[in-house]
């Protein structure tokens, strides 16, 4: 019997072992809820990409083939491309505005809740109403430029290429920055003061406290930054979709918009199934490589490496 066991009475010792019998029960619900709406729809989705359905008729088992006809698509590479250039660039611009203004928030100042709360609204607005606003907004003839008589804002925004993907970017950062600001303001606020007054007592900085005790002791925050940020990036659609559908050209056509409108504009939907799939296994991939390169143990203290 264990130094920890041995000062425990049978009285406790009995609960405790009912209880541990209890805890796997209560995560039935979840685990069947994960089945219902996560794994019972992917095999589906597996198995559509197996079949020719125009959405109307019958469906029917074509093998490969839907398969082979997106993987022979010329399309599929430059969507590809652009999803893999959205993800970059809005983990780009993400990550550091987070990272900044979730150690302001994380701070003493003043009216800091209500500046939180601020910065927390664009999380709480819907997609397509924030891609609707913006589209208005930069109208180059009804638009914020041409109401301020601002040649700078009186721009073609939307159609031109380079353009187009840049405002993809921006309002997609604009949406998403709040949520990753609390997770860095979370992480921030787990550190002790101890290191800080430390460095305070041998003449440290704020930009040097910043970069050798802040930004290290959120390493694991940033993984799990990173991998929701990568992963749900991969997704993106109804605010690219009302934004640009894709366009100008197939500037800003991502593997979600090439998938809906091989769905239920072509009527594709195996096809559509199968742009899915990929989606789903890229982002199980940088899953896997994020958690890789946190190291062999995610869930250790912040302050191992201190």
């Amino acid at each position: 019997m264990s130094a920890t066991t041995a000062g425990r009475t049978p009285s406790a010792a009995a609960r405790e072992a009912r209880g541990g019998g209890v805890l796997p029960w209560l995560a039935v619900p979840a685990l069947l809820s994960f089945v219902a709406f996560a794994v019972v729809p992917l095999i589906g989705v597996l198995l559509l990409s197996f079949t020719s359905w125009d959405t109307l008729g019958d469906i029917r088992l074509s093998g490969l083939d839907s398969w082979w006809d997106v993987l022979t698509d010329p399309g599929l590479p430059h969507a590809l491309w652009v999803t893999f250039l959205v993800t970059a660039a809005s983990w780009a611009v993400q990550t550091p505005a987070s990272i900044l203004i979730g150690v302001f928030l994380a701070g003493r100042q003043r009216y800091r809740e209500l500046l939180a709360v601020l910065y927390f609204i664009p999380l709480l607005l819907s997609s397509a109403a924030i891609a609707i606003a913006f589209k208005a907004l930069l109208d180059p003839n009804f638009g914020l430029g041409a109401g301020l008589h601002l040649d700078l804002l009186n721009q073609d925004w939307l159609g031109e290429p380079v353009l187009a993907f840049s405002v993809v970017i921006f309002v997609v950062s604009w949406q998403f920055i709040p949520f990753h600001s609390l997770l860095y303001q979370g992480g921030v606020r787990q550190i002790p003061r101890s290191m800080y007054e430390a460095a305070a007592l041998d003449g440290a900085g704020r930009v040097r406290t910043f970069f050798s005790i802040t930004l290290p002791q959120l390493k694991y925050t940033i993984i799990t930054s990173s991998t929701l940020m990568i992963v749900g990036s991969l997704t993106f659609f109804d605010l690219i979709f009302v934004l640009t559908a894709g366009g100008p050209g197939d500037a800003t056509r991502v593997l979600a918009v090439d998938m809906y409108k091989r769905g239920f504009q072509a009527n594709l939907m195996g096809a559509a199934c199968v742009i899915g799939v990929i989606l789903v296994l890229l982002g199980l991939a940088l899953a896997l490589l994020l958690r890789r390169l946190g190291g062999r143990d995610p869930g250790a203290s912040q302050l191992e490496g201190a």
